[in-house]
């Protein structure tokens, strides 16, 4: 399939724009930005919240065990209750007004911290970091829940989900580990807690401080976040009035219904299964890491520098997986690279040499990564509100579950076996259980892998291998959906024909849409036109290039990115014919307004109606040249780019016309594409009427492949 220079793989600019770009659109939303930085604040909070009870611990014992075990113990404690009572916080979030939810949650974790403080005893940080925890157990399922319905879009889910990983994962421990050292150190130079007690009043006023932190969270959602409380925002109308008249169900209802959901759905099973997979593997990572680095005879400076190889990786697959899923379609790109962290993760166990592991370790990190995003991408836009929360809620207990099992019982594992040196290639290498351990773990993420992949492949008629040359190309085909556009002047009902090819179409494996001429939505250009009071033609150019840009991002690269088939009449070449022949306007001027209007989105295939414009009175002679000039530069246009288009001879009944253009794209979709085409026996009932860019997709689907299509002649 042909692809427009500068185009991405969905055709839009969109689909290859910046990561800046898509950045700053997705926090040109008022709504999300304050969520993203509410997350920022509860983050910095997380995170500081374990320094600082750490610290409190260590003053409030002198007991040598006990001070070495409060790192440890504040850990496991604030993981606990993530793995008793994360699907609570998913029911909760499916059941309830979210933004209530997170309000009392900041709020119990905010008075929890705060009684620590002034209790000040051992027992009760453990309990009270344990209730912090069940806290945090009930706001993360409702904050990534809400998340999709601030968005303008489904597709922006990606670019948040990024954002809010980088704010959690980058900037706040920053920032947690920066305010930790510079409040612990201020008593030095200020002097503000004299005497013993010195160190026991900085460490609650840290503690204090995480409180407060929560606190404020709390007012900023109730206050300032009143969307967080939207739901459906992205359903379609009969859905929510579905929804609506449903009555809510109880909570062992929703708990069923959550598992019958996962248990139907090849999508959430594969995608659960391939998380259990990855988790795992990381989990035998962790847990295996010291020994491994001692067993490579690098020194004491290698677990560091595996560690930094291991976060420089995860850090890289969250920031590049965004890219890789405009070439390759999630559903294909998670399980792929769970498959691929495996096969790293095998490498890493063979390893002779620090310098290998080093490289073999970022690429474990980067699929993984890749991997973890791409999957709650997929919850976030592939599964519906109404069980989002609890979905959700089980892939971070999934995680949390999985990771510390595995990060307890690995170095248990380790010692079972007994280490010895042999020489590779004249190194010597340690052999421990640490390889063995790693390998285990590459198996499981390799098995976990294919299952997902099987489970969760939409068994799109395009191979995997044909994906995986797209994904690396460097100027990838479009992999998801499939654009016809209908062309001709306005002579020529391109609307009926457009119809008549998509009703044709249906039948196969993705839903075909069909999109009317933006610049023939006469209601909403006229209103623009006729609203600003627009008679020049380059005002009216730029305000029918408006519309058009609104029904592209609206409708059309949605329903391609959902790989669904679009059939659109009258997309670009004809209203640039039209504006260039009739109005005088620059040709290259015009085509640059157009990509710049539809992201560079040209179709796949342009189905173009070859006829003579019908004559006309004395009066109407002008008409009739302006209609000549403008098929005469679709004809060029046709002729420019033969492996785009396929021209049909429009005279004749609209009846004789459709026959013509299936008989063409037959003759079109031989060989590789021969699955675009739908059977013989596929019922041919042309219809008379076009269908509005609002009119819900037919249920009704149609396999893709992808290729070069010739130039077709039907006369």
């Amino acid at each position: 399939m042909r692809s427009v220079p500068g185009s991405g793989p969905g055709g839009s600019s969109g689909a290859e724009a910046s990561t800046i770009s898509r950045v700053r659109r997705v926090l040109a939303i008022k709504p999300f930005r304050r969520l993203w930085g509410v997350t920022y604040l509860c983050s910095v909070a997380d995170w500081l919240n374990i320094l600082a009870l750490t610290g409190l611990a260590t003053k409030l014992t002198n007991n040598y065990f006990a001070q070495n075990f409060a790192f440890v113990g504040v850990v496991l404690t604030g993981l606990a209750p993530g793995l008793l009572f994360a699907p609570v916080g998913g029911l909760l979030a499916d059941r309830f007004d979210r933004r209530k939810v997170m309000v009392v949650a900041d709020l119990l974790r905010c008075g929890f911290l705060l009684s620590i403080a002034f209790v000040s005893a051992p027992w009760w940080l453990l309990v009270g970091n344990f209730l912090v925890g069940s806290a945090a157990s009930m706001w993360i399922p409702s904050k990534e829940a809400a998340v999709p319905n601030l968005l303008r879009r489904p597709d922006q889910v990606e670019t948040a989900n990024q954002l809010g990983m980088v704010m959690t994962y980058g900037l706040a421990v920053i920032t947690a580990a920066g305010a930790n050292a510079i409040i612990t150190g201020v008593n030095t130079t200020f002097h503000l807690f004299p005497g013993e007690s010195a160190s026991l009043s900085i460490a609650k006023l840290v503690v204090i401080i995480t409180g407060l932190l929560y606190l404020a969270s709390a007012i900023l959602i109730a206050t300032r976040i009143p969307e967080l409380s939207l739901r459906n925002v992205h359903e379609l109308p009969e859905q929510k009035a579905k929804q609506a008249d449903e009555a809510k169900p109880g909570i062992g209802t929703m708990i069923a219904d959550g598992f019958r959901f996962i248990r139907s759905t090849p999508l959430v099973r594969g995608l659960l299964v391939g998380a259990f997979g990855a988790f795992a593997a990381g989990g035998a990572v962790i847990g295996s890491a010291k020994p491994y680095s001692s067993s490579l005879l690098a020194g004491d400076s290698a677990f560091s520098l595996l560690v930094l190889a291991i976060f420089l990786g995860l850090a890289s697959g969250m920031a590049f997986a965004p890219k890789l899923s405009r070439r390759l379609p999630h559903d294909r790109l998670f399980g792929v690279s769970i498959i691929a962290a495996g096969l790293s993760l095998a490498l890493v166990a063979l390893s002779p040499h620090l310098s290998v592991s080093l490289i073999t370790v970022v690429l474990v990190g980067f699929w993984a990564g890749t991997a973890f995003l791409t999957g709650v991408t997929i919850i976030g836009s592939r599964v519906e509100d109404a069980i989002r929360g609890r979905i959700n809620a089980i892939y971070q207990l999934m995680m949390k579950l999985v990771l510390f099992g595995t990060t307890v019982t690995v170095p248990v594992l380790v010692g079972v076996v007994a280490p010895h040196t042999i020489n590779v290639w004249g190194s010597p290498v340690t052999i421990d259980g640490t390889r063995p351990i790693m390998l285990v773990g590459a198996a499981l993420a390799l098995i976990a892998g294919f299952f997902a992949y099987r489970q969760m492949d939409d068994k799109r008629t395009e191979p995997i291998l044909s994906d995986l040359r797209n994904a690396l190309r460097r100027t990838p085909r479009r992999v998801n959906g499939f654009l016809i556009a209908v062309e001709g002047t306005t002579a020529i009902n391109t609307a009926i024909q457009a119809v008549n090819l998509a009703d044709w179409m249906r039948g196969g494996t993705r839903p075909v849409v069909v999109a009317a001429d933006p610049a023939l939505d006469d209601k909403r250009l006229t209103a623009l036109v006729s609203g600003a009071s627009l008679t020049g033609a380059r005002a009216q150019a730029l305000a029918a290039a408006a519309v058009r840009a609104d029904i592209v991002e609206r409708h059309v690269q949605p329903a391609l990115d959902a790989g669904s088939v679009v059939v659109m009449e009258r997309f670009v070449d004809s209203p640039l014919a039209h504006l260039s022949a009739v109005a005088g306007l620059d040709s290259d001027e015009l085509e640059g307004l157009a990509d710049w209007a539809t992201g560079r989105l040209r179709p796949d295939l342009t189905v173009l109606l070859d006829a003579a414009p019908p004559g006309a009175p004395r009066d109407r002679a002008a008409t009739m040249n302006d209609q000549w000039r403008v098929q005469h530069l679709l004809v060029e246009m046709a002729a420019a780019d033969p492996e785009r288009y396929v021209v049909i001879d429009a005279d004749g009944t609209d009846t004789e016309v459709a026959a013509r253009i299936r008989t063409a794209l037959r003759a079109v979709f031989v060989g590789r594409l021969s699955a675009l085409a739908p059977a013989a026996s596929t019922p041919e009932q042309p219809v008379t009427r076009p269908l509005d860019v609002d009119e819900p997709p037919a249920e009704e689907t149609l396999p893709v492949e992808t290729a070069d299509a010739s130039r077709v002649e039907a006369k």
